[in-house]
């Protein structure tokens, strides 16, 4: 095509957002008894169909109808083209059921979501840029072709945010995705649109990526369970990736799903396997037998920014509650120095000064939430200086200043310097937390705060090191949804603010930021009712324990607002 003929940025978005509403309008006008559907987890789905009381169409339609739902509330779907495919699939799910009495495989007729950097075979893997509309993938990610396999029907894509480097879920291509709770709130990111989706019952289980936070951020966000694992437990093949050849720290790829029992159905299906994906390690589900006593380890907040009082709230009743179950809970003895994880993190990605990154949004408009991302590499070598020397002297942030001068442009030799300090702060951290086998699991806040406003991440982006540390020291983790905002109980007051705590409050810019005057991003009353999740932290290559432990802890903080059917009821009061 003749440079002149080709499509501005503007005509390739209304194009795909038509694309998106002949779906919508066909989804709205499906018609089915639904709330039965709705209010299954997948295993549940599986049972019915086995036991002949439903079958996979009538459960596709009822969660198409409802995925047109949650995205008229949230905008969280890109490409809902596979449907003509989906319900294809589903009647020869039916046929086969019906012919043979057999299951094809564990997820039977179960409807399921991905995070829009998977390949479907012949549709757009788009991540939000323009730049890869018009390229059909030739073949399944590794994930979505197992997932076929075992009986699950892939029929809808999700939105994220542009570069998936950032917690908010906005692209110029697809728009902004807020939160089931709260409109003025985000989703987070970047696999926001997979968690908006599940939180409202529109996919019974979905699947995302993380290489920062990227799922646990919208799983506690919008009160939903994920499962992010160690890097070599599932395959990540198949898949566009943020950042091309960086391995540094890996992005891993993970299930998320409305109980933890869709957790482990799905990392059953996955674990260990691959086709084409020689990075995987072929270590099938492995049974856990857990000790009637469990030992946790736990953290209110970590050691670069204090949590909210709800965010310590959530970790505190936790372990309350599993107190009175007779475990033992351990305060850890040491900071967890989140800070440093976090500034090497952000110094490793920026190596090539985002160019890699920034590559793919060609045309495109930048994000305003990107800025902070954006801007480190971008300053000349004497406005750094300059700039992180004011930060840290007239400021008094020596922990900030840090990020801005490691986020830069580095030589290659800086850059496996860096990348070696990384490795050697993860063995030793890992020695330090795991080392003398005291504890099975480590609870923690997932963030220092809620769901964050619109646009807000622009200012607090570096508020991530609490899910960063994990990824640095590529431990699974597991999050769950423990309660939501009260504007009464989850109040900043002054003496609150002005409390110190041992180990917290290292970077006052952000704890003003969050939670000082009338524009704080911390609001109870604004952020009432939003959900706020855990992290459940356990050693590498113990998926199978995080996964028992999380079921140990969600039935130990007994019924809660959360699950299949939960959105409606929450609506209705």
């Amino acid at each position: 095509m003749w440079p002149f003929n080709t499509p501005s940025w503007e005509q390739t978005v209304q194009e795909k957002q038509q694309t998106r509403k002949r779906w919508l309008d066909d989804a709205v006008h499906t018609k089915a008894a639904h709330s039965p559907y709705l209010k299954a987890t997948a295993s549940e789905i599986v049972q019915r169909i086995a036991s002949r009381e439903w079958t996979a169409s009538e459960v596709l339609e009822a969660y198409i109808a409802q995925a047109a739902r949650a995205h008229a509330v949230t905008n969280c779907l890109t490409e809902g083209v596979f449907l003509d495919e989906a319900r294809g699939e589903a009647q020869k799910l039916d046929m086969h059921f019906q012919t043979t009495g057999e299951l094809k495989g564990p997820l039977h007729g179960v409807p399921i979501s991905f995070k829009d950097l998977f390949h479907v075979a012949g549709y757009d893997t788009t991540m939000g840029h323009t730049m890869f509309a018009g390229q059909p993938a030739e073949s399944d990610a590794e994930v979505v072709r197992l997932v076929r396999e075992a009986g699950g029907i892939p029929f809808v894509k999700t939105n994220l945010s542009q570069t998936l480097m950032f917690f908010e879920c906005v692209n110029p291509m697809w728009g902004r995705t807020t939160n089931p709770y709260s409109d003025a709130h985000t989703s987070g990111g970047s696999t926001g649109g997979e968690a908006a989706l599940l939180a409202m019952d529109g996919s019974a289980l979905g699947w995302g990526n993380d290489v920062g936070g990227s799922m646990r951020i919208p799983t506690s966000y919008c009160g939903v369970y994920s499962l992010k694992p160690a890097h070599g437990r599932i395959s990540s093949g198949g898949m566009r990736d943020a950042i091309p050849g960086f391995e540094a720290i890996t992005t891993v790829t993970g299930p998320m799903a409305r109980s933890v029992e869709d957790l482990e159905l799905a990392f059953r299906v996955v674990a260990g396997k691959a086709r084409d994906d020689s990075t995987t390690a072929p270590v099938p589900f492995r049974k856990v037998v857990l000790p009637e006593k469990l030992t946790f380890g736990y953290y209110s907040s970590d050691n670069y920014v204090r949590s909210s009082p709800v965010c310590q709230r959530a970790v505190l009743e936790t372990v309350a509650a599993l107190r009175r179950a007779g475990h033992d809970c351990v305060e850890l003895p040491f900071p967890l120095e989140t800070d440093r994880a976090m500034q090497r993190f952000l110094g490793l990605i920026s190596s090539d000064g985002n160019k890699t990154l920034l590559k793919p949004i060609g045309k495109d408009p930048v994000q305003y939430e990107l800025s902070t991302v954006d801007m480190g590499p971008k300053l000349w070598g004497w406005a750094r200086f300059l700039l992180s020397w004011i930060i840290e002297h007239v400021a008094g942030d020596p922990f900030l200043a840090d990020v801005l001068r490691l986020s830069k442009k580095k030589s290659v030799a800086e850059f496996y310097s860096r990348t070696a300090e990384v490795r050697e702060f993860s063995r030793q951290m890992n020695r330090q937390l795991w080392g003398d086998g005291r504890f099975d699991a480590i609870i923690a806040p997932v963030q220092a705060i809620p769901a964050l406003p619109h646009q807000a991440v622009a200012r607090v982006a570096t508020i991530c090191g609490s899910t960063i540390i994990y990824n640095i020291l590529d431990n699974p983790v597991g999050v769950i949804p423990v309660t939501r905002v009260d504007p009464e109980k989850d109040e900043v007051t002054p003496e609150w603010y002005e409390e110190k705590q041992r180990g917290v409050n290292s970077s006052p810019l952000l704890h003003a930021l969050l939670y000082k005057g009338e524009n704080s991003v911390y609001n109870a009353k604004r952020m009432a009712g939003l959900p706020v999740g855990i992290q459940i932290a356990g050693r590498k290559w113990e998926e199978e324990k995080v996964l028992a432990i999380m079921k140990v802890v969600d039935s130990t903080l007994g019924r809660r607002s959360f699950g299949p059917g939960n959105w409606e009821t929450w609506q209705a009061n």
